[in-house]
């Protein structure tokens, strides 16, 4: 069968990749022609967009960039007019994958969406038009399935594809470390850096997660870097500061991380499944979150916290994002013995919650025998 993917962003090209692999296992004659990044790309699948390309963050950005946007969705659509395929997957990104999947179902094709759009939080209207456009819904977040069966929407909780992704992560060790530093065995704890992904949020978040470093030298500072950025754009940001970055080798950091701070986002519930302390932290364009503040209808932005139902682990949002709190709060993850207790605990109970493992397997499994039903 032919199936054609679409992942905006970096956490669904690992998810989209995942699935990828689970759905070859399954149908041996599968064709795929995909938008995403570079782990769907080393699947073997023909990609036709780059997330890279794609992804622009926040209300004011997306405005700025609408000329852009439609000029895609005007494409993609004829892309997957030309291909054909017998199902669309859509991962996430609903802004954009929501109008695909519309005009999709007009035009009889099968519409497969993994990774729900977060409309608890909201837009919660939106539900009304997914019921209607989209053939299968598989939800990985445990609260989800709830959430859908209020608006009397049948959905698959297949569980969380990190739990996979975590337990099958194989350490290749520093040695193999693509980086700026040779020497990174490091002789002190390690503190690790997630900024994010996006050029945009990486230039508000970094410069003050760097800070710290002037303050607390007997800690080993190391940017988690995404590869699709270049690694000038990382040294413009550090330059003399103590500080070291390596590249797609996120989960090898969190193995030896002592504590983390974590631009919000799939990062934070990563460093909580590698039960590693941490602090979130996020930034955004003030008017973008103005607007969101009136439109979210969440209590905490962090996944652990949302999964959880209480505060976990500490949020510091926009102006709390400041060196004083900052510093407050890394020295309760890294000194108060009690507190990192308290969070390992925590953790243990978040993984229960999540389901088990086996969410690709499940989800390619669930697609391939609607197909064969239909």
């Amino acid at each position: 069968m032919k199936y054609y993917i679409i992942a905006g962003e970096a956490s669904g090209d690992l998810h989209a990749s995942n699935l990828i692999r689970e759905i070859k296992l399954i149908d041996k004659e599968a064709g795929f022609r995909c938008w995403g990044g570079d782990l769907m790309e080393k699947e073997g699948v023909e990609l036709v967009k780059h997330y890279r390309d794609l992804a622009f963050m926040g209300f004011v950005e997306v405005i700025a960039n609408l000329t852009t946007i439609f000029r895609n969705i005007k494409f993609c659509k004829e892309d997957v007019s030309e291909y054909k395929p017998d199902a669309l997957i859509l991962i996430d990104y609903p802004g954009f994958n929501l109008r695909i999947a519309e005009w999709a179902h007009k035009n009889g094709i099968k519409v497969f969406y993994y990774i729900s759009p977060q409309v608890w939080a909201w837009n919660q209207s939106r539900v009304k038009k997914m019921k209607k456009v989209i053939d299968r819904l598989f939800v990985i977040l445990p609260f989800e399935k709830d959430f859908f069966k209020t608006h009397a929407m049948e959905v698959d909780f297949v569980g969380h594809p990190l739990l996979d992704e975590i337990e099958n992560h194989k350490d290749s060790g520093f040695s193999e470390y693509n980086v700026f530093e040779k020497d990174l065995i490091p002789s002190k704890p390690v503190i690790a850096l997630l900024p994010g992904s996006r050029k945009q949020e990486i230039k508000t978040m970094l410069p003050l997660m760097i800070e710290l470093s002037k303050d607390y030298p007997q800690f080993k500072f190391i940017i988690a870097g995404v590869s699709t950025l270049q690694g000038e754009f990382y040294q413009n940001i550090i330059k003399d500061y103590p500080i070291s970055i390596v590249f797609e080798q996120t989960y090898n950091l969190l193995k030896i991380s002592y504590a983390a701070l974590v631009t919000s986002g799939t990062a934070t519930l990563e460093t909580a499944l590698f039960n590693v302390p941490q602090v979130v932290c996020y930034k955004g364009n003030p008017i973008s979150y103005h607007i969101a503040r009136k439109i979210i209808k969440i209590k905490y932005i962090s996944l652990v916290n949302l999964i959880m139902d209480k505060l976990v682990i500490k949020e510091l949002i926009q102006k709390e994002f400041n060196i004083s709190l900052l510093k407050h709060e890394f020295e309760k993850i890294t000194t108060n013995e009690n507190y990192r207790k308290m969070l390992t605990d925590e953790y243990n109970q978040l993984k229960i919650k999540l389901g088990g493992k086996g969410a690709s397997a499940k989800t390619a499994s669930l697609i391939f025998k609607h197909l064969n039903n239909h």
